[in-house]
């Protein structure tokens, strides 16, 4: 289960950002779930969170840096080579940045419910700090320290982690310790691991859809309970769908046709863009919630009517539906998801994430509450109004008038023009 996120100089996140699914101090619970820990204490966690802001103000890249850190944890250690240097995307728009390391840090909960702090920094040709804390007792447990500006880059404080001198020795300058260590799965380091492994699947609208939609028709195939559960969202959907249908030839994958009305088929490429889209969010979905696993979302409503991402959040949100902790992280342009249809509120001030870019091309992540909302202010209307920020500086009218400006200028200068040609000749 996560419980926080912090990164920066991450494409243009670039001074330290967090991101976070524990209940503000002082707020009441309102949809998070009480989640008990190793030490006896219990957590309140928000199974979802939601990041709302104008085009390009870096939604996406909260979720895209989330994302290469599970990549380096999965890829660091196998994958990345000595001559070609750390993949990285640091900040852009400042040439210092290039020279800064790239920060990510989680706290998350494991199986046993013990709380973890994990992160490191990537430099452009080495790993140049990496940590490892615990706290099984509700104390920090320092397991790792690694610090490349040391002459002894390895610390082990309490010496906790089994054949921590042969990892160390074995480790690149360019990998990860614990990405090092589940290659020989290490029975303390492992489980860390197979955390990244399992969890921070990123889902955007454009890419991999295809992979999403043979992995959701592969889970169609392997049970009876999961095929009912497909096609049961997809007929809720209000798409016309009554059923599915399942064609495998051997070597290749299984090639899907919906069943519409009283039993017509249709080929797969003449279904509407949003019901493949449906389609191609079912698979991950319901693995996030059958292994209360953390999903990511890039603009959920992407080719979702509003009303139907909203049932989106409500799955999570609904503790018989996703009795394992499902946690679901997603960006969206739709204001109408900070309001149900009755008027109350779909999300609570603390699952609301904002974000604006200053004027060097910054993102600034901040969460609704630091806006201070009345107990029933209407968010949708306040967020629409301003007045917690993260909107276009576009007043009414503007994006016309600036085209009408510029055709206006364009016919002047072509009149122009046509006169003088007129006094040459």
């Amino acid at each position: 289960m996560l419980l926080r996120f912090r990164v920066a100089n991450v494409r243009s996140l670039r001074d330290e950002q967090e991101l976070s699914f524990t209940v503000p101090a002082g707020h009441p619970p309102g949809p998070a779930h009480g989640v008990e820990t190793s030490d006896g204490k219990t957590l309140e966690v928000y199974p979802l969170v939601g990041i709302f802001g104008a085009n390009a103000s870096g939604k996406s890249n909260v979720l895209t840096a989330l994302s290469r850190m599970r990549d380096a944890v999965l890829d660091s250690y196998s994958r990345w080579t000595s001559y070609r240097g750390i993949p990285r995307e640091e900040f852009a728009l400042d040439e210092k940045s290039a020279d800064d390391t790239s920060f990510y840090e989680v706290d998350f909960l494991d199986a046993d419910s013990i709380r973890w702090t994990y992160g490191f920094e990537l430099g452009a040709t080495r790993v140049e700090a990496e940590w490892l804390h615990s706290y099984p007792k509700g104390r920090r447990q320092v397991w790792l320290d690694r610090d490349a500006a040391r002459p002894e880059e390895y610390d082990f404080p309490g010496g906790r982690i089994q054949d921590r001198a042969l990892l160390a020795r074995t480790t690149r300058s360019n990998a990860l310790f614990l990405s090092r260590a589940a290659t020989d799965n290490h029975p303390q380091l492992s489980p860390l691991y197979h955390w990244f492994e399992r969890n921070l699947w990123l889902i955007t609208p454009e890419t991999e859809r295809r992979e999403r939609e043979q992995f959701t028709a592969r889970r169609l195939q392997e049970s009876k309970q999961s095929r009912l559960r497909i096609e049961e969202l997809l007929r809720v959907a209000d798409l016309g769908i009554s059923g599915t249908q399942i064609d495998q030839e051997p070597g290749r994958p299984p090639t899907v046709q919906l069943l519409h009305g009283s039993g017509t088929l249709l080929d797969w490429n003449l279904e509407s863009y949003g019901t493949r889209s449906w389609f191609a969010l079912l698979g991950p979905m319901l693995l996030a919630l059958e292994e209360g696993a953390v999903l990511l979302v890039d603009e959920l409503d992407a080719s979702l009517h509003p009303r139907f991402a909203a049932e989106v959040v409500r799955i999570f949100h609904d503790p018989d539906v996703n009795p394992r902790g499902a946690q679901l992280v997603f960006t969206s342009h739709d204001p109408s998801l900070l309001r149900t249809p009755a008027g109350g509120r779909l999300l609570d001030p603390g699952q609301v994430w904002l974000t604006e870019k200053d004027q060097n091309g910054a993102t600034e992540l901040y969460p609704l509450t630091a806006a201070e909302p009345g107990e029933l202010e209407d968010l949708m209307s306040s967020y629409l109004a301003g007045s917690f920020g993260a909107v276009p500086d576009v007043t009414e009218g503007q994006v016309a008038r600036r085209l009408l400006a510029t055709r206006l200028l364009t016919d002047s200068t072509a009149d122009k023009a046509a006169t003088m040609g007129a006094e040459r000749d």
